[in-house]
């Protein structure tokens, strides 16, 4: 079953996001981010040239032909994936197909409208029986 991770309390959610995949870069973790809105998910690939700030953290599209080499996908639909290991949630809905992965992460900050869908969400995994942990983001490491 999906194991679900929320990290809250970030200042700025893209900024979290590039630096929770900076992390998981870190630790060898492949990660599928699920961003269908087109002007986040081009915001995201502009900050991970930046990421961390002396280089690039290594992410295509998941429809790039390099996708089955890269360790982050960033992608607008969740069918026909190279992997179902990780899913970092950059949409304000459920992802569709989220459990077939083993972990799904939030990450949300503290601007209402990012809050207000995410508790939501919250409730629906923990309605329905999925093992979650909440975390409150540390301020310096975002």
């Amino acid at each position: 079953m999906t194991k679900v991770f929320f990290y809250h309390g970030a200042s700025d959610r893209l900024q979290a996001a590039a630096a929770w995949l900076q992390q998981a870069q870190l630790k060898r973790q492949a990660v599928l981010v699920y961003a269908p809105d087109a002007a986040i998910a081009e915001k995201l690939d502009r900050l991970l040239w930046t990421t961390p700030a002396t280089g690039f953290l290594p992410h295509c599209r998941a429809d790039s032909p390099l996708a089955a080499r890269t360790p982050v996908l960033i992608a607008a639909r969740l069918d026909s994936l190279p992997q179902e290991e990780r899913l970092l949630n950059l949409s304000n809905d459920v992802p569709p197909g989220f459990s077939r992965f083993s972990e799904l992460v939030e990450i949300v900050s503290g601007a209402e409208e990012d809050r207000l869908p995410a508790r939501d969400r919250f409730r629906f995994y923990r309605d329905r029986g999925y093992d979650m942990e909440s975390r409150k983001l540390d301020p310096v490491a975002q």
